[in-house]
């Protein structure tokens, strides 16, 4: 796809309009009008709160896990690197994502303009398919070490660097688009936010919108549940025997990911059922209160992840405690 500063340039301009639209009384509609944001100074109130919440302890529980990672060399495994790259991308929508909506929503109004939304658009969407992507890895090199009769090479970060390359590489494939004219990024919800445009009905945006949901959701999701459905029957079939304490620690490891798999899957499922019924479904289906949850229930990913990491993670532990 060929860069065109002419593309991002028409985009910009289109969100100053509807952003300074937004201004006069109304949120930006993404689809090009404007619309009423019906949320009280207390509902944005509301999600100012959680917001910072989410900010402060995602950005918390993150520095956390790499300032383990980074002290203790007992941690610095290649299962261990792959945790810590989600984390990176948690802690990047903590720092450059969540402190703008937060602004935002204690203004009710998006405050840093049309190219501050793009940005804020693009960011969040790019590290938030990294650790969608970064799970998916991780299931497959659990896959694949634990179905193996030998003992994994607890050294070789080849693969794993591999993995962590190709989840920035794919997540980029798939957020670079919309700056250059295939779908675009805009406000969202009660304007307070930005994301993909969800609501334009032009064939050019719905065709985005499928391939996002198809390669972005739906087959590193089947990745995982295949990954970890093969493992899960593995474990099954052998937890009467008297497994080496290697097996173990690979059965706590794969439980803990699992639990971090379906903690991610219940912040955006609901993110990913409301972006597809703002896309096919009839215009003002969702009013901005309804699409204001899913998008703050998404950003609690950021500290969840982290949690499961150090709070299941009984080599982290022993550490922690010492």
């Amino acid at each position: 796809m060929l860069l065109s500063d002419s593309s991002i340039c028409a985009q910009i301009s289109s969100l100053n309009g509807a952003l300074h639209a937004g201004a006069a009384g109304g949120h930006a509609d993404p689809g090009g009008g404007t619309a009423r944001s019906s949320l009280t100074p207390t509902g944005h109130l509301i999600v100012a709160v959680c917001l910072g919440s989410i900010g402060a302890l995602g950005l918390l529980n993150n520095s956390l896990v790499l300032l383990l990672y980074w002290r203790y060399k007992i941690l610095r495994s290649p299962i261990n690197l792959l945790l810590v790259n989600i984390c990176i991308s948690d802690l990047l929508v903590c720092v450059l994502g969540t402190p703008f909506s937060f602004a935002a929503s204690t203004q009710g109004r998006w405050l840093i303009g049309a190219e501050g939304c793009v940005w804020y658009g693009f960011a969040n969407s790019l590290f938030g398919i990294v650790s969608l992507i970064s799970l998916a890895v991780l299931s497959y090199e659990r896959y694949s070490t634990m179905m193996t009769p030998t003992e994994a090479d607890s050294s070789n970060y080849c693969k794993i660097g591999l993995g962590i390359a190709l989840s920035w590489l794919y997540s980029l494939v798939w957020t670079l688009p919309p700056l250059f004219g295939w779908s675009r990024y805009g406000p969202e919800g009660p304007g307070t936010t930005c994301s993909v445009d969800w609501k334009a009905k032009t064939a050019n945006n719905v065709s985005y919108i499928i391939c996002l949901f198809i390669f972005c959701l739906v087959v590193p999701l089947l990745v995982i549940v295949f990954c970890y459905g093969k493992l899960l029957c593995a474990i099954r079939r052998v937890s009467g025997i008297n497994a080496s304490m290697s097996r173990k620690r690979e059965q706590r490891v794969l439980f803990m990911v699992v639990i971090m798999v379906i903690c991610y899957l219940m912040c955006w499922l609901p993110y990913g059922i409301m972006a597809l019924l703002a896309a096919f479904g009839p215009p003002g289906l969702l009013t901005p209160e309804a699409s204001i949850v899913p998008s703050v229930l998404a950003k609690i990913s950021t500290v969840i992840n982290p949690v499961i990491y150090v709070f299941m993670n009984k080599q982290s532990l022993n550490v922690k405690v010492k």
